[in-house]
């Protein structure tokens, strides 16, 4: 599997009602950011197009609401189940939209798979409770479904970001309509397919694709819809959460980070420095929990920056499909633009190139694996979040210091600690204000763990049964029970 000449590059459709529309007037292109080559169009839904989605997705979530929950749980397995199946020929696909390796695409298919297979199961444990009363009055407390969603998902994960939002709209008994990236449409039309073939009522998934804007507004605003969930950028955020007060409905919102690194003076550099090249890279930096900080005990410092510029420039860059490559290219030409802008800002705020620091070739948006060392707090880098192959580092002298830098930034997602010291691995654990915390490990939590962020970094939790508050609404019975 090293040609992408093998695989044929799908039409792209609007999905409404349970059927593909594919005769609407083009949006825009899709592009391999690995060549420039273009892949195909993303057509643009009119306005009457999303009124029809929203009208499906009325009358599809009375459908499945009162669907009982064992066959909604087999319709769910049964879509992981052709998700596994067509793994190798959805990844070839997703590699050409995104660049990511084969390897990093099957990767993102299987996990995806088990968010399905998991809330599958959990539509078995959304209980309700009694509460205690006295005679002859009973209470009990149910959740039910909070009604048709509205999901948007961002272009790095195309397959993840829907399957969380569309399987856990499924388990709550809820109807969705997913707005995901135009930049990498097939994966996510792919990933929908399985759901029709599993059996799903048509109106139960619809799937849109159009002007940004027009669409936000035509699903936040509109009354049938009864959630917001965004996966994307702080910005976007804010605008969905906006228009959302409008109609009064809640939101759910996953927005971006700047995950920082505590490294403790007391660890072995050489084994973090590899562990965080692995992770730092992977999917080249693409993705909202990757480390995009190093706060490292100047004790150390040195033999830490020089080990992770050691390992991070021994990473073969290259095309996806191709034998051997760890990191592939960057999603967009503006990508690749937004990470010569941080670098030469760091640069000329004192900051030293380590290793790399600039494109690799001249086609495709590749853009070397990149360590800056010594990078002031000034520098734009260290308040915005990268999104890319750029691993900025800076001494701090106590790991108080790393805590207070960490807790600086008025967004908190992710945050990663390294050290042998018992009190302080409980103590920043406590005090980093992020939605997650990872000691001695590069991980994020999967399908049975809550994840999300803190102040402007989102609101509510995707995952681990946290994440049926959102979808769910809370509903109080009391009955006397007398004759009347």
């Amino acid at each position: 599997m090293n040609s992408k000449r093998h695989y044929e590059y799908p039409k792209i459709g609007l999905l409404i009602d349970g059927e593909w529309i594919y005769d609407r007037v083009p949006l825009c292109t899709v592009e391999n950011p690995s060549d420039e080559s273009v892949l195909g169009q993303v057509p643009r839904a009119t306005l009457q197009d999303l009124q029809n989605a929203l009208a499906s997705s009325a009358r599809g979530f009375e459908v499945w609401r009162k669907m009982p929950p064992t066959e909604r749980a087999t319709i769910m397995h049964q879509a992981a189940r052709l998700v596994r199946e067509r793994a190798l020929e959805i990844a070839p696909i997703f590699t050409l939209e995104l660049g990511k390796t084969l390897n990093e695409s099957l990767s993102e298919i299987e996990r995806s798979a088990t968010f399905l297979d998991w809330d599958a199961e959990q539509i078995r444990r959304l209980y309700g409770r009694i509460v205690p009363t006295d005679p002859p009055i009973h209470q009990h407390v149910v959740h039910e479904p909070i009604g048709p969603v509205a999901a948007f998902t961002p272009w790095n994960v195309p397959m993840s970001a829907p399957s969380r939002k569309i399987s856990a709209s499924l388990a709550a008994g809820c109807s969705v309509i997913l707005k995901p990236a135009e930049e990498t449409p097939a994966t996510a039309c792919l990933f929908a397919q399985c759901f029709l073939d599993a059996g799903l009522p048509k109106g139960v998934l619809n799937v849109v694709f159009g002007d940004p804007d027009e669409v936000s507004r035509a699903l936040v605003l509109s009354p049938i819809t009864r959630l917001v969930t965004l996966t994307g950028s702080i910005g976007v955020g804010k605008h969905l959460t906006r228009l959302a007060a409008d109609t009064m409905k809640p939101v759910l919102m996953e927005l971006g980070g700047h995950a920082p690194v505590l490294v403790d003076e007391d660890v072995n550099c050489e084994e973090v420095a590899r562990l965080a090249v692995n992770w730092k890279f992977r999917m080249a930096g693409q993705f909202c929990s990757a480390p995009s900080r190093f706060l490292v005990h100047r004790t150390v410092y040195g033999e830490f920056v020089n080990s992770l510029a050691h390992h991070a420039q021994k990473l073969i860059v290259g095309d996806g499909f191709a034998d051997g490559v760890q990191m592939g290219p960057l999603a967009s030409r503006r990508r690749l633009d937004a990470m010569t802008s941080l670098v030469d800002d760091a640069v000329g705020h004192g900051a030293r190139i380590a290793t790399g620091g600039a494109r690799v070739g001249n086609r495709g948006w590749f853009y070397a694996p990149t360590v800056l060392a010594d990078v002031p707090s000034d520098a734009r880098i260290m308040n915005e979040e990268p999104f890319g192959p750029i691993a900025p580092c800076a001494p701090v002298d106590t790991m108080d210091e790393a805590l207070a830098i960490s807790n600086s930034l008025n967004m908190g997602l992710a945050a990663f600690v390294f050290t042998n010291s018992v009190e302080h691995a409980d103590l920043l654990s406590r005090e980093l204000q992020v939605g997650s915390v990872a000691v001695n490990v590069f991980t994020s939590p999967g399908a049975d763990a809550p994840f999300g962020g803190v102040r402007e970094s989102g609101i509510g939790r995707e995952g681990g049964e946290e994440m049926y508050q959102s979808y769910t609404i809370t509903k109080t019975i009391s009955e006397r029970r007398v004759r009347i």
